[in-house]
């Protein structure tokens, strides 16, 4: 009997908890291909993992980059909104972090989207990558 090499396995995957009183973002975006449409979302959790909020909207055409970065700054504007004052934010985009905690160098002119979430960042937040 042959088995094929793309057998179906689970994998499981759990988040850590934000501290006592802190509430957690988990953004991402998505891409395809140059002729799909991008999207972005994520989920606000409190520190007991409970769901508080989610969002997800369709961008347009744009590249993977640029779909992190959406999903970012939407989630952190969905997050202001809660008037919640300590927040983890989990992306796996390891660049677009660097950007924003400016722990890279890059010429050029700092992309729009980035100089928004900036200043989104202006309560007590952590930033990691997932």
């Amino acid at each position: 009997m042959h088995k094929s090499p793309h057998q179906n396995e689970t994998i499981y995957i759990g988040c850590m908890r934000p501290p006592i009183g802190w509430i957690k973002l988990n953004c991402y975006g998505a891409w395809k291909g140059s002729d799909t449409l991008a999207g972005c979302g994520g989920l606000i959790r409190n520190s007991n993992g409970k769901w508080i909020k989610d969002y997800f909207t369709q961008i347009g055409m744009c590249d993977v980059f640029h779909a992190e970065m959406w999903g970012m700054c939407l989630g952190l504007d969905v997050t202001w909104r809660l008037n919640n004052t300590h927040l983890v934010v989990e992306s796996d985009s390891n660049i677009l972090i660097d950007m924003i905690t400016e722990n890279c160098n890059f010429s050029g002119t700092t992309p729009t989207l980035v100089r928004r979430i900036r200043k989104l960042l202006s309560w007590t937040i952590k930033i990691s990558h997932t």
